[in-house]
């Protein structure tokens, strides 16, 4: 794996939920990457995906969200020797800089989720960065299958309110593919899901109390048309 190569400690301190860097490595093996490639990392945290990205496939990355100060992204985009290649930029999801068709590629990981379930978002301000034929990535943690009846007992203590955000994978792809905007070239379930979120030692109480292993996390990718 890619990501066997970079510290565990570095990681650790650097990411803002389950392990992003793991997360964005299986996306990463669906998509098409060349050298110089212009991608837009969408909610990116603390940038540990976008230096990735950059390290790995010699690509540009702007490396966007709205939580973080950017210039701590820049410290530690300068740390990882790459910011000749990742630029760091502050913007909100509904109030993106970028001239539309700029992008080679966008990806998202563990982030979409938080603005990405708006029924307009897609085709208001999402599909447009890329250029016709480019590509959008995402991973999100998802369910297996939708609360038709509810969120099971033992798991409400643990349940933050922006997990309602968590939805299936048949979901997600329904959401992008009735758009005609993109289409959806692979939607699934990332093998081991569970695995990944108990080695990244969070929301393990909420892991414990899924008896049925509902959780996961779901990888879209799509082109857009």
């Amino acid at each position: 794996m890619r990501t066997a190569k970079y510290d565990s400690k570095w990681v650790e301190e650097n990411k803002m939920g389950p392990n992003p860097l793991w997360l964005l490595e299986e996306l990463c093996r669906h998509m098409k990457w060349e050298a110089g490639m212009k991608v837009l990392d969408m909610g990116c945290g603390k940038a540990i995906t976008s230096i990735f990205l950059a390290k790995e496939f010699g690509v540009q990355v702007w490396a966007n969200d709205s939580w973080i100060n950017p210039t701590d992204n820049l410290n530690r985009i300068i740390e990882a020797s790459v910011d000749n290649l990742v630029y760091p930029i502050r913007a909100e999801a509904h109030a993106l800089p970028y001239a539309e068709g700029f992008f080679d590629a966008v990806v998202s990981i563990d982030a979409y989720h938080y603005f990405g379930t708006d029924e307009t978002h897609l085709f208001q301000h999402y599909y447009k960065l890329v250029k016709k034929g480019g590509q959008l990535g995402i991973v999100v943690p998802g369910l297996v299958k939708e609360f038709e009846d509810g969120l099971p007992n033992k798991m409400k203590p643990y349940w933050e309110t922006d997990m309602y955000a968590f939805h299936s994978v048949e979901w997600w792809k329904n959401l992008w593919e009735k758009t005609d905007l993109v289409k959806v070239q692979l939607a699934k379930n990332i093998e081991e899901s569970r695995e990944l979120w108990v080695k990244s030692n969070c929301d393990n109480e909420l892991l414990m109390a899924d008896e049925e292993e509902i959780l996961t996390f779901v990888m879209m990718l799509a082109k857009r048309k």
